[in-house]
């Protein structure tokens, strides 16, 4: 298992609250909240807060996960992936819970989020 197939999730809202986002990057890269906001056009980005996380994704702090937006029937949450993860054969995330990984394809990964019907948009890291 390399540590670069694994990917850290950012759970993120805007200055208003209006919007949420999951950021999805390599575990190894830090996110520059200024630069995602400057490519998505929000206003100012923040982490969002344990109550937030579970009211839209049903999650707790410590596990967050792309496949959280199963639980996202109202489809608030706005995914970004980094463009540098797009066709990696290997993706570990968490299941939902963080005492477990599932290791699952870009392409699977991109499938469940198109299919649950949330915005999906690439980024720069």
């Amino acid at each position: 298992m390399k540590i670069e197939d694994v990917c850290k999730n950012l759970f993120l809202r805007d200055e208003k609250g209006k919007r949420h986002f999951l950021v999805v990057l390599d575990e190894a890269k830090s996110a520059d909240l200024k630069a995602i906001r400057a490519q998505i056009g929000s206003t100012r980005l923040s982490f969002g807060s344990e109550e937030r996380l579970m009211a839209n994704l049903g999650l707790t702090k410590g596990a967050v996960t792309p496949l959280g937006v199963l639980n996202d029937c109202a489809k608030n949450v706005e995914v970004l992936i980094d463009e540098d993860l797009r066709g990696r054969p290997r993706l570990g995330v968490h299941p939902c819970d963080n005492t477990e990984t599932l290791w699952l394809s870009f392409d699977s990964i991109k499938k469940i989020i198109e299919k649950q019907g949330n915005s999906l948009s690439f980024i720069r890291i």
